[in-house]
């Protein structure tokens, strides 16, 4: 596991801050378009790509399931949809 995620020396078993965070951005609702990709730049200094990017492997990763299972659940249900209409 990489660092991102909380592996490394030490973190193997915690999610790392940055992941946290990202669960803690998915918590939130939000007021209109835009609103969202302001706070993951503003709040965690990346894009909103790369944002998706490490939300998505979150929602295979045990460890986020222990952390936030309401959200991780809720998004894994919206993924799996999603991948249903294709």
């Amino acid at each position: 596991m990489d660092e991102e995620h909380g592996g490394g020396p030490g973190g193997e078993s915690e999610l790392s801050e940055r992941a946290r965070a990202v669960l803690a951005l998915e918590r939130q609702s939000w007021p209109g378009p835009g609103a969202k990709e302001r706070a993951v730049r503003e709040r965690l200094g990346i894009t909103p790509t790369r944002y998706y990017q490490l939300l998505n492997a979150l929602l295979d990763d045990p460890r986020a399931l222990a952390h936030d299972p309401v959200t991780v659940n809720r998004l894994r249900r919206v993924r799996e949809a999603r991948r249903a209409r294709r």
